[in-house]
């Protein structure tokens, strides 16, 4: 498997990039893991070590993290001025962003260095319930009360989730080795349909944690992603790139998907193509590479936070319509005409 590879960080910058990571949950992760191989010269991560990489930790972690950093922001607000509190935030994502990258790349590394005994088998099925899309899922189950959602294909293909690392698992074996190149994603009204694990600012999405999406489980595999504003970043393999493709367009969302400029990433490495080399390397994929990643990207699609919100929209305008509103309609006509209105006896419909 061909990985993404950071470049290496220098000065103050290095230092502001480490303190700003120690504070996110998967660097934690991988410090755990990194102490571990000391304790043991030249070991690798055992399978509790390599699950714990892509298991979320506690709400009440999260919330305690979260308060360190607003607390970090407010002492800066107090200490600089708008303009350099800007530059400063500007920065700080930037160097968060890279960080994650980072770290979604060294915790893909240590899986695939893993031997087979070690590496944790399905280990999607063991993530599903952290992951936004099967949370959306039992919401719209709970609020299914007329019957309108397919709930036992869905439970099914819940059910059978491993299938996703199985084709995972045929794809890696069958694409061929590239170097990483970089991809800018936009999809209508600025949304984050993909799940990419957010950073900074959000204009309409909600925050997304690293790992707590389905999607971003499986890019994983073949990059790094993000999400900040309006825009997603996919940095890796052209399979990342096809499989955004498909699962946008097999929704029908609008999207938009362009080369990543050169400079767009600072300190991250990776390459920005223009459209003839984009053909290139979507001609080096065979036809069943790609036929395994469509298949990859409608099993996410059907199980998508997206879908779920759809699923809801439709049973939100059946409690609308939920009576016949011509019939309504004749009643009421009737009532007008004979100028009466029914008293509380009168068990003739009126709204």
């Amino acid at each position: 498997m061909t990985e993404p590879t950071a470049k290496p960080r220098a000065g103050a910058n290095s230092q502001q990039g480490s303190a700003v990571s120690a504070k996110k949950q998967s660097d934690m992760n991988l410090s755990n893991v990194k102490h571990g191989r000391k304790d043991k010269a030249g070991a690798t991560p055992d399978k509790a070590m390599l699950l714990a990489l892509f298991t979320l930790p506690d709400i009440e972690e999260v919330g305690v993290k979260e308060t360190v950093v607003k607390g970090a922001a407010d002492e800066l607000s107090n200490t600089h001025s708008a303009v350099q509190q800007s530059a400063a935030s500007e920065m700080n994502i930037a160097e968060q962003r890279v960080a994650l990258y980072c770290t979604q790349h060294e915790r893909t590394r240590l899986l695939y260095m893993a031997s087979a005994a070690t590496r944790p088998t399905y280990l999607v099925q063991t993530l599903k319930s952290q992951f936004a899309e099967h949370q959306q899922y039992l919401l719209a189950q709970q609020l299914d009360k007329r019957g309108l959602m397919d709930i036992d294909g869905l439970e099914r293909l819940w059910q059978q989730l491993h299938v996703v690392d199985d084709i995972i698992a045929d794809i890696v074996r069958h694409m061929p080795a590239q170097q990483p190149a970089g991809w800018q994603l936009t999809t209508q009204d600025g949304r984050n349909p993909l799940c990419f694990a957010t950073v900074g600012k959000l204009k309409n999405s909600k925050p997304i944690r690293d790992q707590g999406s389905l999607n971003s489980y499986v890019l994983g595999h073949f990059g790094v992603s993000s999400f900040t504003y309006d825009r997603g970043y996919y940095i890796g393999h052209v399979v990342g790139y096809l499989f955004s493709c498909y699962f946008c367009a097999h929704l029908s969302i609008s999207y938009g998907v362009t080369a990543l400029g050169s400079q767009v990433i600072a300190d991250y490495d990776y390459a920005s193509l223009e459209t003839p080399y984009m053909v290139r390397l979507l001609q080096g994929l065979d036809g069943y590479c790609k036929k395994r990643i469509y298949q990859l990207a409608v099993i996410c699609a059907r199980l998508s936070v997206f879908a779920s919100d759809k699923r809801i929209e439709r049973m939100l305008i059946a409690e609308v319509n939920d009576f016949d509103k011509k019939l309504q309609q004749q009643h009421l006509d009737v009532l007008l005409l004979q100028g009466l209105m029914p008293d509380s006896s009168d068990s003739t419909p009126l709204f």
